[in-house]
């Protein structure tokens, strides 16, 4: 009987290639075959290690804003903001702050760079842009609003029934205002009539409109700004809350503070913090999640709290320096409302040119205050 060759006795699988000259040995088969087996292990490795590093890789959103780290909104509300989106996301979102406009520009343009994204988020002064929050200025009317929590829910309410068409091209976090708003000046303001003449800064025009009315001359500016143009005598004074004196040194630069009786202050300010569009949308669901779980009225109001907390700060500030708080009595006050009244009217009738039915929104704004206020 004939024998079979060696060669005849290996699998199919394991001939040599019709180019070799001589079949592979046993042990040169074997040896083939560790080597595929283990350069097959490798890659398979290596593409597990890719797509783990991928799905961990993590999201980077600068945030710019334009007052100095120390001032309340920066250590009050957006740092821990950022800690807790970085936190909640496990690590895969980071957040990198960006005071007094390390990223140039000026503070009327934060609200374009999140638009534009120039950065991924920014907070700001909603009055630095004039004419473009028509519906959102409501709530900077004189007398219309007092604890910064309670006007910054019941605003947040206001915009998403409201408003929501003027951030259509931002993916809005919160909108929030300040607590009451007074005079910081060089000289007192024991009533009307000592204001009549004095150079004040205003932060809209709105309140602007309103310092007019009640006789002084408004100088519009970002409130970065009033520190120099207080030393340098640019202003008599300015209207701005409690909680931001401290970052501004305002105690310092003047020694006369006017307050006002009632739960209402002079006026306040709207503030949005906002995201770029495309920057939340091409974040992963989960991630999506949570920047949606740190936005909206819980956001809105956490940021009212801190500044109705840096108020008291502020104030506590000026007492201490043993600065000259005048309290207006009712009497007084009432008088400013009567006075003030005005901007409201002009306010309505402005709308009404812009087919916005003005008296209205202002109905729904009280409400609102009123509602959060119980």
């Amino acid at each position: 009987m004939h024998k079979r060759s060696g060669a005849e006795h290996l699998s199919p699988s394991v001939h040599p290639s019709p180019g070799l000259n001589h079949p592979l040995s046993w042990r040169q088969t074997m040896t083939f075959l560790k080597r595929r087996t283990t350069l097959l292990a490798t890659a398979a490795l290596a593409a597990a290690t890719f797509a783990g590093s991928a799905l961990a890789q993590t999201v980077t959103l600068r945030l710019h804003q334009m007052l100095p780290q120390q001032a309340t909104i920066p250590a009050k509300a957006l740092i821990p903001w950022a800690q807790k989106v970085e936190a909640e996301s496990g690590g895969k979102i980071k957040v990198q702050l960006f005071h007094a406009m390390q990223l140039g520009g000026a503070p009327p343009q934060l609200f374009d760079q999140a638009r534009d994204g120039v950065v991924d988020l920014t907070w700001t002064v909603l009055g630095y842009t004039p004419g473009r929050f028509n519906k959102t200025e409501v709530f900077e009317l004189p007398f219309m609003s007092g604890s910064a929590e309670q006007s910054s829910r019941a605003l947040q309410e206001y915009v998403e029934k409201f408003a929501a068409d003027e951030f259509k091209d931002v993916h809005l976090i919160a909108v929030h205002t300040h607590g009451p708003g007074l005079f910081h000046t060089k000289t007192p303001v024991t009533g009307l009539e000592s204001l009549r003449g004095m150079k004040v800064r205003g932060g809209s025009r709105v309140i602007s409109n309103m310092l007019t009315k009640l006789g002084a001359t408004p100088v519009g500016m970002p409130v970065p700004a009033v520190t120099d143009a207080l030393s340098k005598g640019t202003i008599d004074g300015t209207t701005i809350p409690w909680e931001v004196t401290p970052s501004l040194k305002v105690t310092e630069l003047v020694k006369n503070h006017t307050t006002f009786a009632g739960k209402e202050g002079l006026y306040t300010q709207t503030f949005a913090f906002s995201m770029n569009k495309a920057s939340y949308d091409k974040l992963p669901p989960d991630l999506k999640a949570v920047i949606d779980k740190n936005s909206g009225i819980e956001t809105a109001a956490f940021f009212g709290r801190a500044m109705d907390e840096g108020d008291k700060a502020g104030r506590a500030i000026a007492e201490k320096a043993g600065n000259n708080i005048v309290a207006l009595d009712l009497a007084e006050t009432q008088r400013w409302r009567r006075t003030a009244a005005t901007v409201e009217t002009d306010w309505i009738n402005e709308m009404k040119g812009k087919n916005i039915d003005g008296a209205k929104l202002v109905s729904e704004a009280r409400s609102l205050i009123a509602k959060y206020q119980k």
